[in-house]
């Protein structure tokens, strides 16, 4: 099976296509749509300039994450007070090391939400952030076009080749998403004060436990 028989109608959407699922794959916080795949199989041939799809990528999708964490920065709920308590020593571990921990949530295909919408509760630097994301998704952006425009099929064909109904790539997809939606909900609701109180106590306040009491 041809890489693109994955996403048949990707020629036909384009750079605007891309734009779209982009910035809206990644504006749904916390649920795992990687539009990467769709830039994948856009990188794999010789229909799209990959320079324009990699900067079209990084830029749309750090814009959608801008919303999310100029959102979180406002104070809205995207998370439950008593999530965001729980998950407090953390906010204070990621505001500590904000710029690297926004470009390395964005560099890698990780669920980035749970980075930036503790920055952004914790006030962080809108632009620094803004800066460390987009750094963060053009290093991403561009390794997955080049490895997909120059090696992709080399790696990708003989997992594919014995593979020839599309469906079975979408369900392994569905399970992908579940399997990450599950460890979202498991960080979300994991005891962050008793974990990083041991690595690192100083993200820890005493006002959280008695808020816990």
């Amino acid at each position: 099976m041809d890489l693109s028989v994955i996403f048949p109608f990707a020629d036909e959407l384009g750079y605007v296509g891309l734009a779209l699922v982009s910035f809206f794959g990644s504006l749904i916080p916390f649920v795992p749509l990687p539009a990467f795949i769709f830039l994948a199989t856009m990188s794999a041939g010789d229909s799209f300039n990959i320079h324009y799809l990699a900067i079209i990528s990084a830029v749309t999708s750090t814009v959608a994450k801008q919303i999310i964490f100029l959102i979180s920065y406002g104070g809205r709920r995207i998370i439950t007070e008593k999530t965001r308590t729980r998950m407090k020593p953390f906010e204070r571990l990621v505001k500590r090391y904000g710029a690297a921990a926004a470009f390395v949530a964005a560099a890698t295909p990780i669920p980035d939400d749970l980075i930036y919408v503790p920055l952004g509760l914790a006030k962080y630097n809108p632009l620094r952030f803004f800066i460390s994301t987009l750094t963060g998704k053009l290093v991403l952006s561009y390794v997955i076009v080049l490895m997909s425009h120059y090696f992709g099929m080399n790696y990708v064909e003989p997992v594919l080749e014995n593979i020839h109904d599309p469906t079975v790539v979408y369900v392994g997809f569905a399970i992908f998403v579940a399997m990450m939606v599950a460890a979202i909900l498991l960080m979300l609701r994991m005891n962050w004060e008793r974990l990083l109180g041991r690595f690192a106590p100083w993200t820890v306040d005493k006002d959280d436990k008695k808020s816990d009491d």
